[in-house]
């Protein structure tokens, strides 16, 4: 092994050059891939990516709960769901229920 540091580090920086290169055409490759089938199918960005937050998500995120409580003086509702608003703190919820 009588290479210097020198021609090693050339070596590196083509090999780099290479790599960088490949991953250029291979991505442009997967690119064409995908938008031809999104073309075929006549897919939507949509059905590649639906929103929300995934497979994750809860079947019930995002969807309107109807009240269970209402605030007589103001006609303010909650669903009780998350914090109580401070008009039905501390107090028995029955008499608010819708």
């Amino acid at each position: 092994m009588n290479e210097s540091y020198k021609d090693l580090l050339k070596q590196r920086e083509d090999l780099e050059k290479r790599i960088n290169e490949a991953r250029r055409q291979e991505l442009s490759a997967a690119v064409a891939q995908v938008r031809g089938l999104v073309a075929e199918y006549g897919l939507t960005a949509q059905d590649v990516f639906p929103s929300g937050r995934g497979s994750r998500s809860s079947s019930t995120s995002g969807v309107k709960v109807a009240p269970k409580y209402r605030n007589p003086e103001t006609g303010e509702t909650w669903t009780g769901r998350g914090k109580a608003p401070k008009w039905i703190q501390n107090q028995d919820r029955e008499q608010f229920a819708i």
